[in-house]
């Protein structure tokens, strides 16, 4: 058994501490039990450590979360990276295709996919172990977990089996994605079960419906053609296409916490970061990533969150409505985290003669380094504000303390690497200031020295 993580999103839900680069299961707004801060996808892997799973787990994702999954989980868990964002099932095609080439699994293996951000406690984990054998016995395509619904929610889609009772799991009759609440109530009286994107299938019959379809289940000529694939979620392409499918019911806790007011519901805290909150706002949540204060009185039920990428002032039920008022919001994202640490915008300017200035301030984890890499259209000014840490610069070694100031020229090849905890201000100035313009020639510190016969 292997199970692929499906890490996505484009993080409108949570704006403004979610964007592109950021989606919801990346912030850190969770506690786990000794009250340290967490991520949704921190918590699932450390849920799957704690049931034997994680060693069995590879995660899928788009070119632009690499570098924040492997901040918040490290290196050690395969990540298989899609050329281009084409939904769920070109991705589980991809990831499936990966497991058979690194022979991590044969073609009668059992292969479980799951969102990387649920939210539940460790009995659904139990759960998905017993999938596999659900599969086996039932002799179906497809085995799905279905969740028991608490209400008649119109949020999510439903699975609605058949009459017939089995020991432990049904066969499942039709799908209904997303009803009016006087649908739900009938479903739920038919025994309808929530679906929580749990998908189990031996990977010789997603094979089987690739080559039927024309395509290669190499997975260098999948990769090569990956934009030929069908856009289309694994539901739609392949689960309501199958008619030999079973679900596996599970009645413990799952919730979906992609909108502010479910999130807010399980954050253990009123207010986090800098602020204060009046005892009168009874019921109100302040999320504040800047380092200026929020201060609410008087104001109950609302949710206030504020990042660099802007603010949100809502009403708690209201909230679900915000990608409808920021579609229109296009802009670079103002914070991200990397591989070394994280970035933070703190100013944009353009003036008239068409020179640009960014303004970054940066935080690089002790023993982590910037990539060797060169810039062709713009200079970068660097101050060091905490921290120790060695420069290289054309091959040339530089010890920066707190204080130095350098300039990188246009074109020069340059790296840094933390001695202890850093945190640089980064002015970068150029007729074209955009995160394209990194032209990477290492990330691997031990290599960059060694090309330059340095000692470490």
């Amino acid at each position: 058994m292997q199970l692929i993580l499906l890490s996505g999103g484009s993080g409108k839900r949570l704006w403004p501490l979610s964007n592109d680069s950021r989606s919801k299961q990346f912030l850190k707004v969770l506690h786990n039990k000794n009250n340290d801060k967490e991520s949704m996808i921190q918590r699932v892997c450390r849920q799957l450590k704690e049931n034997n799973l994680l060693d069995k787990s590879i995660v899928s994702t788009s070119k632009g979360q690499v570098e924040i999954i492997k901040n918040q989980i490290g290196d050690d868990m395969p990540i298989v990276i899609e050329p281009s964002r084409r939904d769920t099932f070109p991705a589980i095609a991809l990831s499936t295709s990966y497991l058979l080439s690194k022979s991590v699994i044969n073609k009668e293996d059992v292969v479980i996919v799951l969102p990387v951000d649920a939210y539940v406690d460790n009995s659904f984990f139990k759960k998905v172990k017993e999938l596999e054998k659900t599969l086996i016995e039932s002799k179906a395509d497809i085995a799905l977990l279905g969740v028991t619904p608490s209400s008649p929610s119109e949020k999510f889609g439903y699975i609605v089996p058949e009459e017939t009772i089995h020991s432990h799991y049904l066969h499942v009759d039709y799908f209904q994605e997303k009803p009016t609440k006087e649908v739900a109530k009938h479903l739920i009286e038919k025994n309808a079960l929530w679906n929580c994107g749990v998908f189990c299938f031996k990977a010789e019959y997603l094979i089987k419906l690739l080559t039927q379809n024309g395509y290669s289940y190499e997975y260098d000529d999948l990769f090569n053609f990956y934009n030929d694939l069908s856009k289309n979620s694994f539901d739609y392409e392949v689960v309501e296409k199958t008619k030999n499918i079973v679900v596996l019911p599970y009645d413990g806790s799952w919730k979906d916490l992609g909108t502010w007011n479910s999130l807010t519901d399980e954050m253990n805290y009123s207010l986090t970061g800098k602020g204060i909150i009046s005892e009168d706002s009874i019921g109100s949540k302040v999320i504040n990533e800047l380092d200026i204060p929020i201060t609410l009185i008087g104001i109950e039920n609302a949710i206030v969150a504020a990042s660099p990428d802007g603010i949100l002032v809502t009403n708690r039920e209201a909230s679900p409505t915000i990608k409808e008022y920021i579609g229109e919001f296009n802009n670079r994202p103002m914070y991200e985290e990397r591989r070394w640490g994280w970035y933070k915008v703190l100013e944009y300017v353009k003036y008239e003669e068409g020179n640009e200035v960014l303004t970054k301030r940066i935080g690089i984890n002790a023993g982590s380094n910037l990539s060797y890499q060169l810039h062709f259209k713009r200079t970068e000014t660097w101050t060091v504000l905490k921290g120790e840490g060695i420069l290289l610069l054309e091959g040339k070694p530089f010890h920066l303390r707190i204080g130095d100031t350098i300039t990188i020229p246009l074109g020069k090849k340059h790296a840094l690497k933390a001695i202890t905890v850093m945190e640089i201000l980064e002015v970068q100035s150029g007729i074209e200031l955009v995160e394209d313009d990194v032209h990477r020639i290492s990330l691997n510190w031990e290599e960059i020295i060694a090309e330059h016969q340095l000692s470490s």
